[in-house]
């Protein structure tokens, strides 16, 4: 009787890319991620993944754990990325999507990414699963929605760069200190110190006696 194979498994023995001969050798790398205020959600989404890899007969490699407010507090997240770089590990798993990505953009970055290196990616909630055709084809989805944040993003920049060239806002990089170095040199002459010059021209005490270290040698 032939031996039905599991999820993500194809007839010729591959894992997303890489070759296994039974589930067992699949090394997974799991990631949590709470907020500052929402710390007691990390034992129930560490557990639940665990649990998970268990079922699948994965072998876990590493568990990496971010804490931290806001879309940026990811840090840890990168060493789950190098190691599987290095070939470490053959499948991430989270708990929920957004526990992952800072952004649509963001998210479809490190996914494609991870295909690229023959990594899988499991998300337990939204039972996203790249390691079988449905969810390839639920990232080629996740594309488009990526490719239209970038369009609005960008409408709102262009938008916003309109509306302050109607308005009379200088738009382009600042004054360089350089472009002030006549000033600096009358101000100097009148006797005011560099910390004073610095503060009536609003830049560095560093750039102010640059200037005046140049005039010296000329």
């Amino acid at each position: 009787m032939p031996v039905k194979q599991g999820p993500g498994i194809g007839k010729s023995g591959r894992f997303f890319g890489q070759r296994q001969r039974n589930a067992k050798m699949v090394r997974a790398g799991l990631y949590a991620r709470v907020s500052t205020q929402d710390q007691q959600t990390l034992p129930m989404q560490n557990g639940a993944m665990r649990e998970y890899a268990t079922r699948r007969g994965w072998t876990i490699a590493m568990q990496v754990n971010d804490v931290g407010s806001g879309a940026a507090q990811r840090q840890r997240r990168e060493k789950l990325l190098e190691a599987a770089r290095r070939r470490e590990i053959d499948v991430v798993a989270v708990w929920r999507l957004d526990r992952w990505g800072r952004s649509v953009t963001d998210l479809l970055a490190t996914l494609q990414e991870l295909e690229y290196l023959g990594v899988g990616f499991v998300s337990l909630t939204e039972a996203l699963d790249l390691t079988t055709p449905a969810g390839r084809a639920m990232a080629a989805l996740l594309a488009v929605f990526a490719a239209f944040e970038r369009e609005i993003l960008g409408e709102r920049v262009r938008a916003g760069l309109a509306h302050a060239r109607q308005n009379g806002k200088r738009l382009g990089r600042p004054l360089t200190a350089g472009l002030h170095a006549g000033q600096v040199h009358k101000l100097h002459r009148s006797g005011l110190s560099k910390s004073e010059i610095s503060r009536r021209l609003t830049i560095g005490r560093t750039s102010v006696r640059r200037i005046l270290n140049r005039m010296a040698r000329s």
